[in-house]
């Protein structure tokens, strides 16, 4: 089954802004919000399905790529999107708590099971950080996908310990403040209702336990600092600007805490030969004057090495030639584009006196006068007209 445009999911136009995409995104999610339809299938499809729309809207690149390349865009690569059949809803709310502001559908937990930390569960400690890393990428690599080796300095899970923390599994306690929940709840009474402000308890980090003695090594953090090589594989027709999100590959959380992102940000190199157009590439080719009149045959620059053109008698300047599928391969799959050869003549500024009586010669020729080469054109197509007429 074909998937929905993501404007027509959320119910809003192209040119919605962060408030209405947001308004628009709390409205269907309180309205398919699976404790407000227990066991109905359909609505719990449409809750995630309006997820992940406003998933992508909401990020000025995601949404820059979408509007680009639609869905096709959204998938693979770590490129974002996806099948929003196995979005999972707990990652839904720790995404979008800005939206929910915490127990919005009352009473407690959404999810029933007390838990308010959706991506930490206690005693595994804190989640690392993420990470960005900038690559940049020659129109080559970018033309047909490349496999790059990365160089980074991160935070590892410390071997002594095994990320832990601790110089043994003994060496905890459980909180004193928290009593092990990991979490501080205030429950606050207003006109409107009960509300209740769930916090991390920060005594504890949200861990729910605390270290007696401190491994060595790391001093109780379960982690240290490390080079490490990564190797991505980046599609080909990759944009500046796209980014490729390599899941658990960014620091190591504290003490057996959740590892980061990393994420590959795309810069494209300037190329000495070609200016990039989507898909398409151009090249500026100069050829002389007496090649321009007489036709000739030149090598070009492509993707690939060196390819021969063929420069028709009469050829003008500023003529587009066309070499099929010499182009990008296109991100996911979605063809290959071409490449353009521009023709340009190239006008000598110092001539010889020799030189110089040649040209003067030809001055005065018919054909070499554009006032007259009009009239010859002129008179053609007045005959044209004349037989057909």
């Amino acid at each position: 089954m074909s998937k929905r445009d993501y404007y027509e999911v959320l119910g809003v136009d192209k040119g919605a802004g962060d408030n209405e995409l947001k308004k628009a995104y709390r409205k269907l999610a309180m309205k398919y919000h699976p404790d407000r339809n227990k066991g109905d299938a359909n609505a719990e499809t449409k809750f995630k399905e309006a997820s992940e729309a406003y998933d992508v809207l909401r990020d000025p690149q995601k949404r820059q790529r979408y509007d680009q390349f639609g869905h096709a865009g959204m998938n693979g690569g770590g490129f974002g999107g996806g099948d929003y059949g196995n979005v999972d809803f707990e990652d839904i709310f720790s995404r979008f708590s800005d939206i929910f502001g915490g127990d919005i559908f009352g009473g407690g937990d959404p999810f029933g099971g007390g838990r308010s930390q959706s991506r930490r569960t206690r005693g595994t400690g804190r989640p690392g950080s993420d990470m960005k890393l900038r690559v940049a990428l020659t129109l080559e690599e970018i033309a047909f996908g490349v496999e790059k080796t990365l160089k980074i300095k991160k935070h590892i899970k410390c071997e002594t310990c095994k990320g832990t923390g601790a110089e043994s599994d003994t060496d905890f306690e459980t909180c004193s403040l928290c009593n092990g929940t990991g979490e501080i709840r205030q429950v606050s009474r207003t006109m409107f209702g009960q509300f209740v402000n769930v916090q991390p308890c920060h005594n504890c980090g949200g861990e729910g336990r605390i270290v007696r003695n401190k491994c060595s090594a790391c001093h109780g953090e379960g982690r240290k600092q490390s080079d490490e090589k990564i190797k991505v594989n980046i599609p080909s027709g990759v944009s500046n600007g796209n980014y490729i999100t390599l899941r658990r590959q960014g620091n190591a959380g504290i003490r057996g805490g959740e590892p980061g992102d990393l994420i590959v940000l795309i810069e494209e190199k300037e190329h000495d030969y070609f200016a990039r157009e989507g898909n398409d590439i151009t090249h500026d080719l100069l050829i002389s004057i007496p090649d321009a009149i007489l036709g000739t045959e030149v090598e070009v620059p492509t993707l690939k090495g060196k390819a021969k053109v063929k420069i028709e008698p009469g050829t003008q300047p500023g003529k587009l030639l066309r070499m099929k599928e010499r182009g990008i391969k296109g991100l996911n799959n979605s063809g290959i584009g071409d490449q353009f050869i521009h023709v340009n003549v190239y006008v000598p500024k110092d001539l010889t006196s020799e030189e110089r009586k040649h040209v003067e010669a030809l001055r005065g020729e018919a054909h070499f006068n554009p006032e007259s080469s009009k009239d010859r054109e002129k008179s053609f197509f007045s005959k044209i007209k004349d037989v057909f007429g």
